[in-house]
C-alpha cells in the first residue's frame, strides 16, 4: 500500500490518498478530501483504475483530468489530481516513491 498526503495550498482542502495494487496493473485508489469537487469525482469514477491509463497518459489526459475538465470549477493549478496520480504510479511501480513540491520563492 502507498499513501500520500496532499496540501493543496490556500484552499486548505487537505487530501489523503491510499493506493493498493496486487498486480501493478489494476490499482484501487481511496481518496479522502475536504474538496467537494474531488469527492464528487471519486464517487463518479469509482476507486479502481487501469494503472497505465491513469498514470502513463499524456499530461492533462486520463480519467481524472478528463473528468475534471468537464466538471471541476476553473482551477488549473490544483495539485490534487497530480498527487492522486503520483500515489497510484508509485504503488504500481511506474515511478519511485519520491516527494514532490511546489515552493514559492520571494523576490526583491
Amino acid at each position: 500500500m502507498t499513501r500520500v498526503n496532499i496540501n493543496p495550498g490556500v484552499c486548505g482542502f487537505q487530501t489523503q490518498v491510499r493506493a493498493e495494487s496486487e498486480d501493478h496493473q489494476e490499482v484501487k485508489v481511496r481518496v479522502m478530501s475536504g474538496c467537494k469537487a474531488v469527492q464528487e469525482m471519486m464517487a463518479a469514477l469509482g476507486d479502481t483504475f487501469d494503472a497505465y491509463e491513469l498514470c502513463l497518459a499524456k499530461p492533462g489526459t486520463g480519467p481524472l483530468y478528463e473528468y475534471a475538465a468537464e466538471h471541476f470549477p476553473a482551477h488549473a493549478g490544483c495539485p490534487v489530481l497530480a498527487g492522486i496520480t503520483k500515489c497510484a504510479e508509485a504503488e504500481c511501480r511506474l515511478a519511485l516513491k519520491r516527494d514532490a513540491a511546489i515552493t514559492f520563492v520571494e523576490t526583491d
